[in-house]
């Protein structure tokens, strides 16, 4: 029997996040799906990289932390030349998330990202428009050991 979901409203329009299901019975176990769509989406990314740049932590107005930073992927081909490219990707992560990547990453360091895409429009400075597009994280593993200040000897 296919199962009904109810989206929950949210209050907080700073919030970042999916918001979350419940599950219900379906009324008709013939009901129709709506058109175009075919059904669900799937919106997931999964990155390795390294960061690029030292994560920017701030907290919006309503209290709520949020960091951003790039991570650079490098391509799994190399160019005409032999030199590998990279891509550079935004992402941002909100709440205790964010707290944790901008107290314990910096620049250089290897990390996981798992979250989903989402694309903006933005009104620039001189009336057009801009997409902008970066990965809200969901998770973010840390996967090399941290680096040792300059002039800590080793053990």
């Amino acid at each position: 029997m296919p199962r009904q979901v109810r989206i929950e409203s949210v209050e907080d329009s700073t919030n970042d996040q999916p918001p979350r299901e419940e599950s219900a019975p379906a009324e008709s176990p013939r009901e129709e799906q709506p058109r175009g769509g075919g059904g669900r989406g799937i919106n997931q990314v999964a990155l390795v990289g390294r960061l690029a740049r030292d994560p920017d932590l701030r907290v919006t107005g309503e209290g709520v932390p949020r960091s951003w930073f790039v991570l650079a992927v490098p391509r799994s081909f190399a160019g005409r030349d032999g030199d590998r490219d990279a891509d550079f990707i935004s992402i941002v992560a909100w709440r205790q998330l964010a707290t944790v990547v901008g107290e314990h990453l910096t620049k250089g360091r290897l990390v996981g990202v798992t979250g989903r895409l989402q694309v903006r429009q933005i009104e620039d400075g001189s009336g057009g428009w801009k997409t902008s597009a970066e990965v809200v994280a969901d998770t973010v593993a840390f996967l090399d050991p941290p680096r040792k200040p300059a002039g800590e000897e080793q053990a």
